[in-house]
């Protein structure tokens, strides 16, 4: 009887053990997470590379330190179309025009007339640094950590292994050193050059620090660059260039403390592999407290982040949407953030279901299951997404991804009228809106011209149509039929594909860098778009290293390029044709090697204007003039689909930001109601099976008693 004892009172232990678990049993999660703190969770899928502000230049590493440095202004997260505001700077910085003789202008003064501008930028006070060892001190006030012993080496494993850290306030030198960094030879900014040709004396600074260690930055100084007094610092740029100030909102300019590059300067701390590149140094709302590419990164709320206060006004209809409810307060108001590495969209969109992660994109497999088409042809949530309360928000990005014509090249290039209708020619066949259709799921518009929306200058609807592609019907743009193609190779002297000339079908070729399973698709689709017009299209695939180099030298005739906005001006874009960027003549982001002197005069007088109607008409000039030329197939701005639960508030799409988290609001008592909800366990097949199992084992159990019984007697 003893053993079929403890086999009831195993299979009844089992079921309270069951009954009595207070969280649902797929929770991902470590226990101590199950609060109602205010915590985040979201994901990456790749580590960041780099996490020093002077070397970044990737959105996802972005969506770290954007969080964590603060450069002195920012875009403001409510109003439209993005301005900038005050971020660690007291007010928007001054700005002196002075010619070439330092006779200071007027700020009505030509821009040709203007040989420098002077951004003088005052600091707020008591902005103190996340604490850190880098700034740790003893009672005398030195250094604890900056000369490291090999025995005090031999003991560190993390950052976390120091056990004193410590923080100072924020001064212009901090930003004035953050400059120096830029051109220093080991950190290789990716903006250095650009900012050597830009900022005085920079470039000379440059080649005196050659050879010189991060930690010596300090004793030289850069002619263009000063501090004026503890708050205050200016920069002296060449000429008159307004986008600069869009320059001063990017973490490439964020306050490096002198500190930190001494410290992490240290080879044994490098060999270890602790480095600002790894452990960030800031004043943001929040610090790194785990970098563990492998499994998580985890952000904390900086304890000493300074005054900053929820937006108090937005652009019209905010309040209504509820985007007002915390005007005035003070940020941030997550108090972790926790990003899991998940490589796949299967797992992540499940755990998103599951409420296990706040927000989420929709890949292409899963893209039913959250999007239906309503009658009218517009997208809507699925009923299913819609009872979990899950909320949709869609943006068309700032970028443009674009087929580009190699102006060098002698068959699709050059300024020659045969050229020229045989690259409207092909821009009319490539039907982008089935592009977006068949490999986007509908998630892009189709471009009509350089500039995205969002971005100054831009157009919508009928005015903003390129009328060489499109006309005006209904309502929409509509894009020309395939004859009027045809009709331009028949002009062009390709009818049907045969140059008239050879008798031969005309062949292209088109240099990609996408090779992958997933690429072969859409490049057949490329093949066929192309063979509507006779045109025999070969693709040069090879690796991205091969494709840059290519490029480089001139030597692809057809390409596919993107460009994300750096900031949001019409400049950024328009400059990827502005002749003197030519990329195989002067390496510049040209890469289609395009000339056309009234656009880069044009340029020229644009990029030096306030936004008003007259650089409006330039703009308008501008697309007309590479709408006619058509050195790209302008092909399509993506638009981002991204869901989120009902508890995760304060959301608005903002494509400059790079600091929203501080923004963001998280109920976390009402997700872990949802959490248990949605995750309840199904316990009555493991019930019908644990009885099954005994209904089978006890006569067994039975019978070895029975025989045990006749053994003993």
């Amino acid at each position: 009887m003893l053993l079929g004892f403890k086999l009831r009172y195993f299979f009844l232990s089992c079921l309270l053990l069951v009954a009595c678990s207070e969280q649902p049993l797929n929770n991902p999660y470590p226990q101590v997470e199950n609060n109602e703190q205010a915590i985040l969770y979201s994901s990456f899928s790749e580590r960041p590379r780099h996490l020093d502000p002077a070397k970044s230049y990737s959105s996802n590493e972005f969506a770290f330190i954007g969080q964590i440095y603060e450069p002195p202004f920012q875009y403001h997260f409510l109003k439209r179309p993005y301005q900038l505001e005050p971020l660690t700077a007291k007010k928007m910085p001054e700005i002196h025009y002075y010619d070439d003789k330092g006779v200071r202008l007027s700020n009505k003064a030509a821009a040709k007339d203007i040989a420098y501008s002077d951004y003088i930028i005052q600091l707020k006070s008591n902005i103190y640094f996340q604490p850190h060892p880098a700034l740790a001190k003893n009672p005398q006030g030195d250094y604890l950590y900056h000369q490291l012993s090999t025995p005090e080496l031999a003991q560190l494993k993390t950052l976390q292994s120091f056990k004193q850290t410590g923080t100072r306030e924020l001064i212009a030198a901090d930003y004035v050193h953050q400059v120096k960094r830029l051109v220093h030879p080991q950190i290789s900014s990716p903006i250095a050059e650009l900012m050597k040709q830009t900022i005085v004396g920079l470039a000379d600074y440059a080649e005196t620090i050659k050879g010189q260690p991060r930690s010596a930055l300090t004793k030289n100084e850069i002619l263009g660059v000063k501090v004026l007094d503890k708050y205050s610092y200016s920069i002296r740029i060449k000429g008159k260039y307004p986008q600069f100030i869009f320059w001063l909102a990017m973490p490439f300019f964020a306050p490096m403390p002198w500190e930190a590059d001494v410290f992490y300067s240290q080879q044994g701390l490098i060999e270890k592999n602790i480095t600002l590149d790894w452990h960030p140094l800031g004043t943001g709302a929040y610090m790194l407290e785990e970098n563990n590419p492998n499994l998580q990164m985890v952000m904390l709320k900086n304890p000493n982040y300074h005054d900053d206060f929820y937006p108090t006004e937005g652009e019209a209809g905010d309040k209504e949407k509820g985007l007002l409810k915390d005007a005035g307060k003070q940020l941030p108001f997550i108090d972790k953030a926790i990003y899991r590495l998940e490589k796949e969209s299967i797992p992540y969109w499940t755990k998103f279901l599951q409420g296990y992660y706040d927000a989420s994109g929709i890949a292409s497999d899963s893209f039913d299951q959250a999007i239906q088409f309503t009658g009218d042809g517009e997208l809507s949530l699925t009923d299913n997404m819609q009872q979990k309360g899950i909320q949709l928000q869609t943006a068309v990005m700032s970028s443009i991804f674009y087929m580009g014509f190699n102006m060098l090249d002698s068959t699709v290039g050059g300024k020659t009228e045969q050229a020229r209708k045989l690259r409207l020619a092909i821009a009319l066949a490539i039907d982008y809106e089935e592009y977006i259709s068949i490999f986007m799921n509908g998630r892009g518009v189709a471009a009509q011209g350089a500039i995205p929306p969002g971005i100054f200058g831009y157009q919508p609807n009928e005015k903003g149509i390129n009328p060489y592609l499109y006309t005006w019907q209904y309502g929409a743009a509509q894009r020309k039929p395939l004859e009027v193609a045809q009709q331009l190779m028949q002009d062009a002297g390709y009818a049907e594909g045969i140059d008239q000339q050879t008798g031969k079908a005309l062949i292209l070729y088109l240099d990609t860098a996408a090779s992958g399973p997933d690429d072969r698709a859409r490049l057949n689709w490329y093949r066929k778009q192309f063979s509507k017009l006779g045109i025999q299209l070969v693709i040069r695939a090879t690796d991205y290293n091969r494709f840059q180099q290519k490029m480089q030298k001139g030597n692809a005739q057809i390409f596919m390029w993107g460009w994300n906005a750096d900031y949001p001006d019409p400049e950024n874009f328009f400059f990827l044709l502005y002749g003197p960027n030519a990329k195989a003549i002067t390496g510049g982001e040209n890469a289609g090697n395009y000339q056309n002197s009234e656009f880069d005069q044009l340029f020229n007088q644009m990029s030096n204007m306030p936004n008003n109607q007259q650089r409006q008409k330039i703009i308008q000039r501008m697309q007309a003039i590479i709408r006619h030329d058509s050195p790209w197939i302008f092909g399509l701005h993506p638009k981002s689909f991204s869901l989120y639960h009902q508890w995760y508030q304060n959301l608005k799409p903002n494509l400059m930001a790079n600091n929203k988290l501080k923004y963001l609001r998280i109920n976390a008592a009402e997700r872990e109601q949802a959490r248990q909800q949605w995750n309840q366990a199904i316990w009555w097949p493991v019930i019908a099976l644990l009885i099954v199992l005994v209904l089978l084992i006890y006569p067994a159990v039975r019978s070895f008693q029975h025989k045990a019984k006749k053994t003993i007697s």
